[in-house]
């Protein structure tokens, strides 16, 4: 019975990451585009795509937390049974729990990319602002 859950919460949070990473690939592929080279950003989208099914499964897929379905616990030493209430508990859990560390890597990837958006555009005034500069002088 703890085998079927363990594979359920996988096929759960393997279906989770794919919708998440599906929901945010054109966002992902048009930042990449802007801020690295083809090439680069093709290699960088699928990298990303790789972490968010690596990181939302290991946040939605609690291995160590199915360990109270083997080990005997409280006073009567008894081991927990998976009930129906205890299946969609964990089913919630496993939800969440993908949801969240998506939720996360995705994040900490729009921060560094809102920071590279800012330089990226800093160069690019500066560039204007000198080829302009040039173009005046060389009117002169």
């Amino acid at each position: 019975m703890v085998i079927s859950l363990l594979i359920v919460t996988f096929l759960i949070a393997f279906l989770i990451a794919f919708i998440v990473s599906a929901i945010f690939h054109k966002p992902v592929n048009g930042i990449l585009k802007r801020m690295v080279p083809d090439d680069l950003s093709y290699a960088w989208a699928r990298y990303l795509k790789f972490a968010i099914f690596v990181v939302g499964i290991g946040g939605g897929v609690r291995v160590w937390s199915l360990e109270k379905y083997f080990i005997a616990q409280g006073p009567e030493n008894d081991i927990l049974k998976l009930t129906a209430e205890r299946w969609m508990l964990e089913v919630y859990q496993t939800i969440i729990g993908t949801l969240q560390s998506t939720a996360w890597i995705l994040l900490v990837f729009f921060v560094f990319a809102l920071i590279g958006v800012v330089i990226v555009r800093i160069f690019e005034g500066r560039q204007s602002r000198t080829g302009s500069h040039n173009n005046n002088n060389n009117n002169a």
